[in-house]
């Protein structure tokens, strides 16, 4: 039996983050600053514009509008099962801010991570804290919930994740962590799709190729399971390189097991399994 049937919740059955749900955590503001950030033309044009350099003139894989949607969802499912598990979040705490500002803070570094590759692809996480500073300036005194003192503190914490999800800089918070491996979590083939199609052979596409699915749920031996499913055994390096060096010293690395399964059958797989 796969440590898929023995789980009892698959994320197919929510991964997408559903405003109307009930949640493991309080949802009202994180339900009002997904509203704004949908209808939010400069963000909105960010995520699409952010895919040019990396995409079109690189050839990576995708890093624009989909690929956040991917990111946030995943990053508030780990966040919900975590919290589900017990987990403790100290980056809203440890500011005084409400633990309802747990959620806002990971949505928002998961929507504004990757905006920096509108200047470059090459140090982007740099380049997008100056960038993401001034959305958060101009979308977080809208909210009635926060004044100067918490828009300066969330303000901080998002900025704190969005830095640390692609730099050598450790996550100093749980909010930030689940940022950082949520980012890695979006591996499927679809997300190289354009490069592959363009003829793009490099290890990036190949091994996003080699990955069928992802699926989050609630572990036994930990509060998360991530259970990957691979073609072929190209898919490793997205677990063993990417994945794996994502989870380290993230600070959830005793509370997410990840398992990554070669499920096609044939004499010439080279690996059937592979546990973080």
């Amino acid at each position: 039996m796969s440590d898929i049937e023995e789980t009892e919740q698959s994320d197919d059955e929510g991964r997408e983050y559903d405003p109307q749900a009930d949640h493991a955590f309080p949802d009202h503001r994180l339900n009002e600053v997904l509203e704004v950030i949908h209808d939010d033309v400069e963000i909105q044009t960010y995520l699409d514009a952010q895919n040019v350099n990396p995409v079109v003139r690189k050839g990576y894989n995708d890093h624009g509008s989909k690929h956040i949607e991917i990111v946030r969802n995943r990053a508030l499912s780990l966040y919900e099962l975590l919290k589900q598990g017990g987990v403790e979040f100290n980056g809203a705490s440890e500011q005084g801010l409400d633990e309802a500002d747990e959620s806002v803070i990971i949505a928002l570094a998961a929507t504004i991570h990757d905006i920096g590759h509108v200047v470059h692809r090459d140090e982007h996480a740099y380049w997008s804290i100056p960038l993401a500073a001034d959305v958060l300036d101009r979308i977080l005194p809208q909210f009635d919930f926060y004044g100067t003192e918490e828009v300066v503190r969330v303000k901080g914490e998002v900025l704190h994740a969005i830095l640390c999800h692609h730099t050598e800089e450790d996550p100093l918070t749980t909010e930030a962590g689940v940022v950082r491996i949520a980012d890695a979590l979006d591996m499927e083939k679809g997300r190289s799709r354009m490069p592959y199609q363009k003829g793009g052979r490099g290890i990036d596409t190949v091994s996003s190729q080699a990955i069928k699915g992802v699926s989050l749920m609630q572990g036994d031996t930990a509060p998360v399971l991530v259970e990957i499913e691979m073609l072929n055994a190209a898919g490793v390096y997205q677990v063993d390189n990417l994945l794996k060096a994502k989870l380290r010293d993230s600070g959830l690395e005793d509370d997410i097991r990840i398992v990554a399964v070669n499920i096609r059958d044939g004499e010439n797989n080279l690996v059937e399994r592979v546990e973080l």
